[in-house]
């Protein structure tokens, strides 16, 4: 799906990433994690006015896609191509995934560059050739240091395993070309300094100072005992280290070496999304290449943190692995969107839980938004003919809901935008609907209406129009989030006609209190939550 956000000439776009992803299975609810934040971030800055540039996209070299392919009886482009037409980009679109650019590693504007990287730092010495002998897995595609692996135990007793997979790791034997990460700690040290929020959040940081302040390893950029990656361009017999060719996406994907203008108006990216297993690679290793080229480094790399089952982290290998459309064919595509979000702090590891889900889209998504939003428009549909009156009777409660929302508006921008504090952002757009819920509660319209005075009709009026334009809020503050139910409510306010398109309104102006004009027609569409069906499995 692609975005239209505005686009302003001369700034430079709010640049996201995600990672890209292996195409050796169909993607699980982690990869849809990551890539539905990207989406809510970028959504929001879309929201604010600004001018957004979203990539995803899908890792397919190296030896474990190879080896599925084998398995599977097809090459590895084969394999790679039926993957991601049939399983990647139809679920991002089924997610609403409204990423701008969709780039894979076998297309040529990518190995292309790659190829014109590396040579680039071999003619400026930055690489050479040497000889590596250690643990391999196959399922990071990387050299493990022997103090990072696990003993094995039952069956795998005195084998040493990969701390990620828990498989055994592979001794390998090579002679590869190198790049000179050694020479880049203090550099990197120094840059972790002056931009303590590059790597977030703070025990991420924690982590990667440490790892460098021990020492870097000179990196093995090249593989010899298989041919599935792009050719070294100076040897063919090696091909580039599959990590090293991914990282390159980032540039590739925006014009490095082909557009100039284009890349100096996106690169670098203001914010990698990454999971806390590959943040080494991002801010290690990515930041150094960066540095050996003489480009500008990204903003921040934010590593988000492991959803759990059963205590283990939720990947096919451990077979925890649960596809997305398990979740959205009961709960529906946005409650899905809104959920991993909502109940997980971005950041820290979080356990996915079926009742967890089913009770928060019970209280927050049906009985709180959804019947708010269905009670409004009934109520203004029965004592106003579906027409929505004016307010002429503001007092004290109104101007609390109102101060309520800019307080409640401001919250979310700054933990979203800011922070990338998903859950705290959203929990500030629900704390207002439970407030406009009080509120009703309070005033009883119901009760209120069944004076005929012009004294009670005006505060009648004044009431519903309070909790209307309060809905109108929160279909803009929850549209990166909910982007259909946003629509939906949108629509059922009348709004369009008079204030144009959701995707146009903005954050900045979302607190204006009155925005929503009186006299629009409110109509009660259909239910935005329904009534959860009993799961067929849990």
């Amino acid at each position: 799906m692609a975005a239209t956000g505005t686009e302003q000439q001369g700034t430079k776009a709010f640049y996201v990433t995600t990672p890209i992803y292996y195409v050796n299975d169909a993607p699980h609810l982690g990869h849809a994690y990551t890539t539905v934040a990207g989406d809510v971030l970028t959504r929001w800055h879309r929201q604010r006015g600004e001018k957004v540039w979203y990539l995803t996209g899908t890792d397919e070299h190296g030896q474990k896609v190879m080896r599925t392919a084998d398995a599977n009886g097809v090459t590895p482009q084969e394999w790679c191509d039926k993957l991601v037409e049939e399983a990647w980009k139809p679920l991002w679109e089924h997610l609403e995934i409204a990423n701008d650019d969709f780039i894979r590693t076998t297309q040529e504007r990518h190995t292309a560059r790659v190829q014109e990287f590396v040579q680039d730092l071999y003619d400026k010495g930055e690489i050479y050739k040497g000889g590596y002998e250690g643990p391999y897995c196959v399922g990071c595609e990387e050299f493990k240091a022997p103090g990072d692996l696990l003993d094995g135990e039952g069956d795998l007793a005195g084998q040493r395993l990969c701390p990620v997979h828990k498989k055994p790791v592979e001794m390998l034997q090579e002679e590869n070309y190198f790049f000179k990460l050694s020479e880049y700690g203090p550099k990197l040290l120094e840059f972790y300094a002056a931009n303590p929020d590059f790597v977030q959040p703070e025990s991420a940081r924690n982590e990667v100072v440490r790892f460098v302040e021990q020492g870097l390893q000179d990196l093995s950029i090249s593989r010899s005992a298989f041919d599935w990656g792009v050719p070294v361009p100076w040897d063919d017999k090696h091909v580039i280290y599959v990590w090293v060719d991914a990282l390159l996406n980032y540039a590739s994907a925006v014009g490095y070496g082909t557009d100039q203008a284009r890349f100096d108006a996106t690169f670098p990216a203001d914010v990698h999304l990454v999971g806390k297993d590959i943040l080494r690679f991002h801010a290690v290793i990515w930041p150094a290449m960066l540095m050996a080229q003489g480009l500008p480094l990204p903003g921040k790399v934010f590593a988000h943190g492991w959803l759990m089952v059963g205590g283990e982290k939720m990947s096919k290998s451990n077979l925890t692995g649960i596809k997305p459309q398990d979740l959205t064919s009961h709960f529906g595509v946005d409650a899905y969107r809104w959920y991993f979000l909502r109940g997980i702090q971005f950041g820290q590891d979080g356990s996915f839980s079926w009742e967890d889900f089913t009770a928060r889209y019970t209280s927050e998504l049906a009985n709180d938004f959804g019947n708010l939003a269905s009670r409004v428009a009934a109520m203004v549909g029965k004592y106003f003919g579906g027409t929505l009156p004016e307010a002429t009777a503001h007092g004290d409660a109104e101007q609390a809901l109102a101060d309520a929302l800019a307080e409640a508006a401001a919250a979310a921008d700054e933990r979203i935008g800011e922070h990338l504090d998903f859950a705290g952002g959203i929990a500030a757009v629900f704390d207002f609907i439970k407030k406009v819920n009080g509120y009703l509660t309070e005033q009883a319209p119901w009760k209120v209406a069944k004076d005929d005075s012009p004294e009670a009709q005006a505060r009648l009026a004044t009431i519903l129009y309070t909790a209307a334009e309060s809905l109108r809020a929160c279909a803009v503050l929850l549209n990166p989030v909910m982007p259909s139910t946003a629509e939906k409510l949108w629509a059922s306010l009348g709004a369009e006609e008079h204030l144009g398109g959701l995707a146009d309104q903005r954050i900045g102006t979302v607190a204006r209190w009155g925005t929503l004009p009186a006299g629009v027609t409110v109509t009660k569409g259909e239910i935005l939550f329904p009534r959860l069906e009993e799961p067929k499995s849990a």
